[in-house]
């Protein structure tokens, strides 16, 4: 391999490892936005698991019947 070839090859080695580094930020990003979005859904659930169960210990306590499914 002469100097040329070498370098032709090194500069599309480092291209191609750019290439994927760039692929794998995108990646890491769109995953990280996943898990916050994710984190964002546990919330407002949580948050109504938790309004909802206070509902209920409110009717219970007040002295009104609970009707179940």
């Amino acid at each position: 391999m002469d100097p040329r070839e070498f370098e032709d090859h090194y500069k599309e080695q480092v291209r191609e490892i750019l290439n994927q580094l760039q692929s794998a930020i995108m990646t890491s990003s769109q995953l990280e936005s996943s898990i916050a979005d994710i984190g964002d859904a546990v919330k407002d659930l949580s948050r109504e698991v938790e309004q909802f169960l206070a509902e209920q210990r409110s009717t219970v306590d007040g002295g009104e019947a609970v009707s179940k499914p």
